[in-house]
């Protein structure tokens, strides 16, 4: 299991051949170690990455990862290792892209 985040410049048809021609940029790396911080989430105490599926598919807009964003530094707290660290920080740079690009989103694409 694990999950991928794709910054597209916008609303990517959920298709993923279809979905290149918005693509801008692609975390593939950290998908289990991701998988496993979201896992981690409460959801009923934390909004936007809370509602995160790791066996699904989820989007983020612009504003979603901008609250979003302001949840990262307790994901830093509950992470384990390294693996989850580096997945975490990989996060809060595309949830940052994702916030100053106007029209973009963040995909998630669970296992």
């Amino acid at each position: 299991m694990g999950v991928e985040i794709e910054l597209h410049a916008e609303r990517p048809v959920l298709d993923w051949k279809r979905s290149r021609t918005t693509l801008i940029h692609g975390s593939y790396e950290h998908g289990d170690a991701l998988a496993e911080v979201l896992l981690g989430i409460d959801e009923t105490t934390r909004g936007g990455l809370g509602r995160v599926d790791p066996y699904g598919d989820t989007l983020f807009n612009e504003q979603q990862a901008q609250a979003a964003l302001r949840e990262v530094p307790e994901l830093f707290e509950d992470c384990s290792g390294p693996s989850h660290r580096a997945a975490v920080l990989d996060l809060q740079q595309l949830l940052r892209s994702c916030s100053q690009t106007p029209g973009s989103y963040l995909w998630f694409v669970g296992d």
